[in-house]
């Protein structure tokens, strides 16, 4: 499961490879962590009002961790950051969204996952081989707050891992292996639009042949 990871903040990447912008003066970090602000993207709410001024994306900014409307607390998010496919349906926290084909697709120019191969983990960064920013599949939500705001939040969707060439050798022996859902540039505006009943058709692993990884043993070391 994908607890940290560094955003794709650029400016000049998010209007290239997601065709969008964020508002004006947002300064984020890159290394996120459950609870963190983060860009994600979702399908943009008048984008089918035949308005060409409309874009079809629009990028916000929330919390790393879904957080329900039901929720009391918005630390919630510490144990919401991800969602299984498998079960993503059912679950209370998870399943509204779902439900409503609340879609959303998170920049992300690494995933970070520890290795064990060593016999102790070593947090490692798995990256495109291209270059390029992955798109992680995940759900939105918004949340009202006492004070009358909305509090934006979202997750990343997750699949079985454990044939896969690359994932598998994440996390603790003997342990599922999981890996998020990463999407092809073009899957981006059908994952965005597609109905609830269609949700599931998206949850495949990408191939471990366009990853590849990198130790980062002092990540851990790194004041968050």
């Amino acid at each position: 499961m994908c607890s940290n990871y560094d955003a794709c903040n650029s400016t000049e990447r998010l209007r290239l490879h997601f065709g969008v912008e964020l508002p004006p003066g947002t300064n984020l970090r890159t290394d996120v962590w459950p609870t963190y602000q983060a860009p994600f993207v979702r399908r943009h709410p008048n984008a089918d009002v035949g308005d060409d001024a409309v874009p079809p994306r629009e990028a916000m900014v929330g919390l790393f961790g879904l957080v329900p409307h039901w929720a009391g607390e918005v630390a919630f998010g510490r144990r919401t950051y991800n969602a299984r496919s498998e079960t993503v349906a059912e679950k209370p926290s998870f399943r509204e969204a779902w439900r409503k084909g609340q879609h959303s697709i998170i920049p992300v120019e690494a995933v970070v996952e520890p290795d064990w191969r060593s016999g102790r983990a070593i947090p490692t960064k798995i990256r495109r081989k291209d270059g390029l920013p992955m798109g992680v599949a995940g759900l939105w939500a918004s949340k009202r707050l006492e004070s009358g705001e909305d509090l934006l939040t979202f997750t990343m969707l997750t699949v079985n891992a454990d044939d896969h060439e690359l994932f598998k050798h994440f996390h603790k022996p003997g342990d599922e292996k999981r890996m998020v859902v990463i999407l092809h540039e073009h899957q981006y505006d059908d994952w965005l639009t597609a109905a609830p009943s269609k949700s599931m058709d998206f949850m495949r692993q990408y191939p471990a042949h366009l990853l590849y990884s990198t130790p980062d043993p002092d990540r851990g070391k790194k004041k968050r």
